[in-house]
């Protein structure tokens, strides 16, 4: 009989838990050479279980586990360190993240770029970046979006139009559809300039893509930042299949109070 397929030392973090049995729990887990996996952390919800204070969302984690069957079990499990948990916006930031992640991402396909930037952009959100403001949160989070979409193969080229392949003009507006890709935009239309879309790709495209992307978005005007934002959130909300992500529902909730 074969032995059972086991992975030691794998980076990864927590994306949700769900209550399993009296004492365990089962985690949707996001890691760096395997991709997004489903373990069983038997006993975890005990008081005596060195689980319970490492099971934590965006918390950067080193894992053993082991299992052929599509629910794996965890092994063992150690916080890495580096930062604290979020709090307050930016902890509501990184459950949006998760849940992108779960909604677009496949089961057992590795992302190891994307897990990357997926462990800077946490980094921004706990402040480890001299205090990250909250204009550098926002341009981490349009950064990840826009490697998320390209990571699972739903960012068309930012620098050409979708269906002719033209050429952008760098003063010409824009707008990033569902299903048309790139296209020229209406007057009414949430747009950007050829030009910026332009040097966003080529963010993209850079060796170190989380951080151009990041940099380049954190330079955008207030006007261009906003018209950024409304379409990758319509973008995501279409792949993802929803008219509103759970997050951001709740983000609304909470400041509707």
């Amino acid at each position: 009989m074969a032995a059972a397929h086991r992975v030691s030392h794998e980076p990864a973090y927590v994306l949700h838990r769900y209550d399993w049995s009296e004492s365990s729990l089962i985690l949707e887990v996001f890691t760096r050479h395997h991709g997004r996996i489903a373990l069983v952390a038997k006993g975890a919800k005990r008081p005596s279980s060195n689980f319970r204070p490492v099971l934590l969302p965006l918390q950067p984690l080193e894992i053993n586990y082991g299992g052929d069957a599509e629910i794996r079990t965890l092994k063992g499990a150690e916080w890495m360190g580096g930062h604290v948990m979020p709090t307050g916006d930016a902890l509501l930031s990184g459950y949006y993240l998760n849940e992108l992640l779960l909604r677009l991402l496949a089961r057992d396909d590795a992302h190891e770029a994307l897990f990357d930037a997926y462990g800077g952009v946490v980094q921004v959100l706990a402040g480890d970046h001299g205090g990250a403001q909250a204009t550098t949160q926002a341009a981490a989070l349009r950064a990840f979006e826009l490697l998320l979409l390209r990571g699972v193969g739903l960012l068309p080229q930012l620098d050409v139009q979708t269906l002719t392949l033209e050429a952008l003009e760098a003063g010409t507006r824009y707008a990033l559809v569902a299903e048309a890709g790139l296209r020229a935009a209406a007057d009414d239309e949430a747009a950007l300039a050829g030009a910026d879309w332009q040097r966003l790709q080529a963010a993209l495209d850079d060796r170190a893509p989380f951080t151009a992307t990041l940099r380049l978005v954190a330079t955008l005007s207030n006007g261009s930042n906003s018209a950024l934002r409304n379409q990758l959130r319509v973008l995501l909300n279409y792949h993802c299949g929803v008219s509103m992500l759970r997050t951001r529902q709740l983000m609304r909730d909470i400041q509707a109070l």
